[in-house]
């Protein structure tokens, strides 16, 4: 099949093919004279290649991967996937420590509307503030206090 077809099957365009290809990702492609001609296995590496940059991996991380279908492309494509995951995994216990901080804002907020007072700093310490601290990163911090004399 010709580029075009490529490109069609594989939801990209020519140019990006082209350029997959002049950063080594395509391996070596056959022609016919000035035509390229790619088979069914140039159809899996594109799409594995566009499936590697819809999970956020960039064509630069990729250059250099030996052809894919080789136990060393196969061995360096899963390294790059569990690093990815490593990072993702990363990520998500600082997101977890975000969510319990922002769980406990939440809860001074509700302390402080269910008590109907004007909220002050040091006021409206919901009793969860008061346990032991989150297992995170930065401490809770917020805290709000109730002027009782207004």
């Amino acid at each position: 099949m010709r580029i075009g077809e490529l490109a069609r099957r594989t939801g990209t365009t020519p140019k990006a093919i082209r350029l997959y290809e002049a950063r080594g990702l395509m391996g070596a492609v056959a022609r016919a004279g000035s035509y390229r001609h790619y088979g069914e296995a140039d159809v899996a590496r594109v799409l594995l290649i566009r499936q590697a940059q819809a999970l956020g991996f960039r064509l630069a991380e990729l250059d250099g991967l030996p052809h894919i279908h080789t136990t060393a492309g196969w061995e360096r494509m899963a390294l790059l996937v569990a690093q990815r995951r490593a990072a993702v995994a990363q990520e998500l216990a600082r997101l977890a420590a975000l969510d319990a901080q922002l769980a406990l804002l939440e809860a001074e907020l509700h302390t402080c509307d269910t008590l109907a007072v004007r909220a002050t700093p040091q006021a409206c310490v919901a009793p969860a503030a008061l346990a032991a601290p989150a297992a995170s990163a930065r401490p809770h911090t917020s805290s709000l206090s109730i002027d009782l004399t207004a």
